[in-house]
């Protein structure tokens, strides 16, 4: 999956961007008060984005 779409699905989701760090960007989902890291490469394999999205409580579409 492409970076944009992922970040995109992030914010249609409600989750909101805390800070960059040198190598991964950290996202929080301010309604169940969740976070997790999500690495700054050009695509993200699946079984990250879904990782991704359960850490912070919101569904997967691909």
């Amino acid at each position: 999956m492409k970076l944009r779409k992922f970040l995109k699905h992030l914010r249609e989701q409600g989750c909101v961007l805390i800070r960059e760090g040198s190598n991964h960007s950290w996202w929080m989902n301010p309604s169940q008060n969740k976070c997790s890291s999500v690495p700054r490469h050009s695509e993200i394999s699946d079984q990250l984005a879904r990782k991704i999205c359960k850490d912070l409580g919101i569904p997967f579409n691909k």
